[in-house]
């Protein structure tokens, strides 16, 4: 079974920094191109934030959040991150890291709120 468990989200002011984590079971993150997404408040659709690509590990970025978040792999641990600095108030949002390529494997999520 392929879970995908995303964490390190909380509450934190404008400007600070946060780093994600994506463990992943079942399934190697290797060889795999990875994304995370967000949901807005009050949005139903997923927003793409980053991608790390399968082979060559190019990444992409939303531009929205180029120049303050890296996405970042590491094979040896089965787990992909996300640092996020200089957070803003609209980057309050429950991320989601999932397999670029269906099937997803959506994890459930990690909160952050950033206050001003």
């Amino acid at each position: 079974q392929v879970q995908l468990v995303e964490s390190g989200g909380g509450v934190v002011q404008a400007g600070d920094s946060l780093r994600l984590s994506c463990k992943a079971s079942g399934r190697s993150v290797t060889g795999y191109s990875m994304d995370w997404f967000r949901r807005l408040p009050g949005k139903e659709e997923r927003e793409f934030v980053a991608q790390i690509g399968r082979s060559d590990d190019t990444t992409h970025y939303a531009d929205s959040v180029k120049g303050r978040f890296t996405i970042s792999r590491d094979n040896a641990d089965n787990t992909v991150y996300l640092q996020m600095n200089n957070l803003k108030p609209d980057d309050t949002a429950i991320y989601y890291c999932c397999f670029a390529i269906p099937p997803n494997f959506w994890g459930q999520g990690t909160q952050v709120t950033v206050s001003s």
